[in-house]
């Protein structure tokens, strides 16, 4: 059997708290196992590379712990390729460039990212380590434009960098369903910072409203819960806060809805646009980077006022046919390009090669 060592610098697929990271991370150990080749992911190690402060002291501890656990790897040995998923200044990859050298086996990297402008500061080591994964690496996947544009600059002649699309973790798209009325959704965590950013523009937005009996559902929770209650309070028993919710709740929660809406402030591309696209939910955000790179268009507004936001929810309210092209074309655009089998081929089409290489 072949195995394929993963591992995530960030959020362990493992960890406790639901977020589209984990569930790219998941998403990618199941596209690395592959019962007509008997390969299968295994999930390297769970040591976390995370420093989110810039503090020398935490990076250097890290650092150290990391090399203890890449000698215990590489005396532990067995893997055919090392693949990791998400390094970035602020967790770069510690242990794939080391093991897989020392093993002798290829080296990927999936939705790594360069940050000439953090050398110099708070995260300058960490930085310079996750510019060195990317000049170790035998390829590179990029998830967005946006990461291209930041990786393409350093490419080596010998280096692929091959575009990735966000994907699911499913096969198919789910049944269609019909929304059950006026009901608006959106999920996202609460905690300070770009999502409570997000929140504000969408209590705004909702201000411009004009249909008459709208409702919005809200999944999510974090420490940011009664800053974001406080912007929803005006709109009184129009607006449910619906929890942390687990897949199958959230699958329901699309399925019941007529618009999916989140604004999307640096979001690095979002899962939940595309689970809810899956679902035939149309969608609207902001025209903003990553986001760009999972919804069409349509799905895109301005991000230069809310009323924009509203006006487009409004559309979809009031024009059935105009929802029914939007929710066609957003099953559509996840069925072509962000399901299991289309992320499975790409990454294979570059891994097996590999492998080949350095048998």
């Amino acid at each position: 059997m072949e195995k394929i060592a993963f591992f995530a610098p960030m959020k362990s697929p493992n960890h406790p708290v639901p977020s589209g990271d984990r569930e790219m991370a998941r998403g990618v150990m199941r596209a690395l196992t592959r019962t007509d080749r008997d390969s299968v992911a295994e999930l390297a190690s769970e040591t976390r590379c995370y420093d989110g402060r810039g503090d020398a002291t935490v990076q250097a501890r890290l650092i150290d712990a990391a090399q203890c656990e890449a000698d215990k790897l590489i005396a532990q040995g067995g893997w055919s390729a090392w693949v990791t998923y998400h390094s970035y200044y602020k967790a770069p990859d510690l242990l794939g460039p080391v093991v897989s050298q020392a093993l002798g086996i290829p080296y990927v990297l999936i939705e790594a990212t360069r940050a000439a402008k953090r050398l110099g500061g708070p995260w300058d080591r960490f930085a310079r380590l996750a510019d060195a994964s990317c000049e170790a690496a035998d390829a590179i996947f990029y998830l967005t434009e946006q990461d291209y544009e930041g990786l393409q600059p350093y490419q080596k002649e010998d280096q692929p960098l091959v575009r990735l699309h966000p994907f699911l973790r499913r096969e198919d798209l789910p049944a269609t369903t019909r929304p059950r009325g006026p009901d608006l959704f959106c999920a996202g965590m609460m905690r300070q910072g770009d999502k409570l950013a997000s929140y504000e523009i969408l209590a705004a937005a909702l201000a411009h409203l004009k249909a008459p009996d709208w409702t919005l559902r809200i999944a999510g929770d974090g420490a940011a819960r009664p800053e974001v209650v406080a912007l929803f309070s005006r709109f009184g028993d129009r607006v449910t806060f619906l929890g942390q919710l687990d897949s199958d709740q959230l699958q329901q929660a699309y399925a019941d809805a007529a618009v999916f809406v989140w604004p999307g402030v640096n979001e690095a591309f979002g899962m939940v646009y595309l689970e809810a696209q899956a679902a035939g939910l149309p969608v609207v955000a902001q025209d903003r980077p990553g986001v760009r790179d999972v919804l069409p268009s349509a799905a895109m507004v301005p991000s230069a006022a809310p009323s924009l936001i509203a006006a487009e929810i409004d559309a979809l309210l009031d024009t059935p046919a105009y929802w029914a092209m939007r929710a066609t074309q957003a099953r559509a655009l996840v069925a072509e390009r962000h399901l299991l089998g289309a992320a499975r081929d790409r990454l294979w089409s570059v891994l097996g090669p590999l492998m080949r290489e350095k048998p």
